[in-house]
């Protein structure tokens, strides 16, 4: 049964869906400005963990020296940015875009922590949501540490990157975030219309999903070696279908660590991608149109943006609206994969 608008706020989940696709807004930005932070190579410049007094940034002159100091002796600097000339205008420029990228973190946790308090102290969750949100939260928090931990390896030794595995585990869990967010948002916002139980999880959603994953996880990867700066052509890769790799440790390691062979397979396995999503919208279309067209806009936006990012050698603004439009594609496909389950 449908609420009535005369019912308090208390019992409407179409309040508490809003605000989730809030957030869930707040993440997508979050994963473009992540994006700037990795391509300006500003992951590393700030070399402390401090989730309190970190969100001040460095107020007089020797604050900030005190901090490029710190960043001397990074192996990046010692190896990288150091012999290129960096000083201390450069240092500020990646200290803000890492500094920011942390401080958006902040207040998408207080965006969600602060409005799940208010809304579980006035009784206004619905039954069997409680569980969700606090998983949620929870992957919120495990976001921010596993950031931590991507910046971390990055500085021990002579490292000049952060490690590929960390920076994928730390996109992926982003990506899971925003998709739980949009699907929970539209389980209330069902609720709130018709009172019907939270959409099921399809088989097609699975295998499309997975698929999805995988290029999801290949373009974490191009981005944690800077593959993409492997081939400036397209379709072919230094004048070959199939380009050189670096096969003496095996093939296993060359399809975990090879930036040739990642940047080959993360451009074609896009086309598979492609393939299950146009599976995936049709059967969408007669249960939600826009659904099914957000699923192709997405897509096909996101392809033509990647062949720009390869022909313009990964100009800065036109990756970062590849990554930006790879948020929005997990979102399309979450609400596609929750007409699917509507209908289940």
């Amino acid at each position: 049964m449908t609420l009535s608008r005369s019912q308090p706020a208390a019992r409407r989940p179409a309040a508490i869906a809003n605000w989730l696709l809030f957030v869930a807004l707040l993440v997508v930005v979050m994963v473009a400005v992540g994006g700037i932070t990795r391509l300006t190579e500003s992951g590393l410049s700030i070399t402390q963990w401090q989730p309190v007094t970190g969100a001040i940034p460095p107020l007089t002159e020797a604050d900030w020296r005190a901090e490029f100091e710190l960043y001397r002796q990074t192996g990046e600097y010692r190896q990288v940015t150091g012999p290129a000339g960096m000083d201390l205008a450069g240092f500020q420029f990646i200290y803000f875009w890492e500094w920011f990228h942390r401080l958006l973190g902040r207040v998408i946790g207080l965006a969600f922590a602060l409005p799940l308090a208010w809304f579980w102290a006035r009784g206004a969750i619905p039954a069997g949501y409680k569980p969700r949100l606090l998983a949620l939260l929870a992957l919120g928090g495990m976001q921010g540490v596993f950031g931590w931990f991507m910046v971390r390896s990055g500085l021990s030794g002579e490292m000049t990157d952060v490690s590929h595995f960390w920076l994928s585990i730390h996109l992926l869990t982003a990506l899971l975030t925003l998709g739980g967010l949009v699907w929970t948002a539209l389980d209330l916002r069902r609720l709130q219309r018709s009172g019907q139980p939270p959409a099921r999880w399809t088989a097609m959603a699975s295998w499309v999903g997975a698929v999805l994953f995988l290029q999801l996880l290949l373009g974490a990867w191009v981005a944690g070696l800077n593959a993409g700066h492997a081939s400036d052509s397209w379709p072919l890769m230094q004048g070959r279908l199939i380009p050189e790799y670096e096969s003496s440790r095996g093939f296993l390691w060359a399809l975990t660590h090879d930036p040739f062979l990642i940047h080959f397979l993360h451009r074609w396995w896009a086309w598979a991608v492609v393939a299950a999503l146009v599976v995936m919208a049709r059967r969408v279309k007669p249960l939600d149109r826009a659904a099914s067209l957000a699923i192709h806009i997405t897509f096909g936006t996101q392809i033509l943006l990647g062949i720009a990012a390869v022909l313009t050698g990964v100009a800065l603004w036109i990756a970062v609206a590849h990554q930006l439009v790879g948020a929005l594609l997990v979102a399309a496909f979450a609400w596609g994969a929750h007409a699917l389950g509507r209908r289940s």
